[in-house]
């Protein structure tokens, strides 16, 4: 390795894997692979639209780098919520659910490749994360906190594999933010809003798609402003087809 083609800098660093693949492969080999290589697809698609490079993507695992750190989480959790969506209503045996760490820490560039302990450790983290949830380390939490779209809980200090010291682990996953706006509304200290989804008024059933692709494209831009709090996707469209007493959706989901 030619020493003089190496460099070093910081990294915002994302890693994805595919929770349980040898188990869904071995109950269906060939359904598990064309169903995981859609998944990956989709999600390097949201890692490019999102100014992500994406280095490294093979078996079921993707690896990318960002160079702002508040777009590799709110991609991570992008990413998630649309596949939470998704895998509503799919049979147990062909959910395909994604882990993914995020790490902020300094590498070694070769080879259009990233490398070192901090590629290293979101991989770990990756590991770590729940089955359709995402993992950072304090280091990213210090970083993004009240800047990201979603809300990263403490999960105490870890000892990983091959990483010297203990790491102060945060995690986020959809299910528990949707639980929380129901269960236990805690109101953010600046304006918050949740977007219902919009009603297709048309005779076309067709249409379905593109009225949620306006509530979804709104609750992505809106997301955009660091002084809104706005709730996820998933949470919105749990009022999907009901009739919504607008008081009793915002209690719900904890917005004014």
């Amino acid at each position: 390795m030619n020493s003089q083609s190496v460099k070093r800098k910081l990294a915002a660093i994302f890693y994805a894997d595919v929770a349980a693949y040898s188990r869904l492969t071995g109950e269906d080999e060939l359904g598990t692979h064309h169903r995981v290589m859609q998944t990956l697809d989709d999600a390097t698609a949201v890692i490019r639209n999102n100014g992500g490079r994406v280095l490294r993507y093979a078996g079921d695992a993707v690896l990318a780098e960002f160079a702002s750190l508040v777009t590799a989480v709110n991609t991570a959790a992008e990413i998630q919520q649309e596949m939470h969506g998704r895998n509503k209503g799919v049979a147990e045996g062909q959910v395909v659910q994604l882990r993914i760490g995020v790490n902020l820490g300094e590498v070694l560039e070769d080879r259009e490749e990233i490398f070192g302990e901090g590629v290293n450790l979101a991989a770990r983290l990756q590991a770590s994360a729940d089955p359709g949830g995402v993992c950072t380390s304090s280091t990213v939490w210090d970083q993004v906190t009240g800047k990201v779209q979603i809300e990263l809980t403490d999960d105490g200090e870890q000892n990983f594999k091959n990483i010297a010291k203990p790491v102060r682990v945060f995690r986020w996953h959809p299910d528990k933010i949707a639980m929380k706006s129901q269960d236990n509304p805690e109101l953010p200290n600046k304006p918050s809003i949740a977007v219902l989804p919009f009603v297709n008024m048309s005779a076309d059933p067709e249409q379905e798609f593109f009225a949620d692709g306006i509530t979804e494209d709104i609750i992505t831009e809106l997301s955009k402003f660091r002084s809104l709090f706005v709730i996820a996707r998933h949470s919105s469209f749990a009022f999907k087809g009901k009739q919504v007493d607008i008081k009793d959706a915002s209690k719900k989901l904890g917005v004014r």
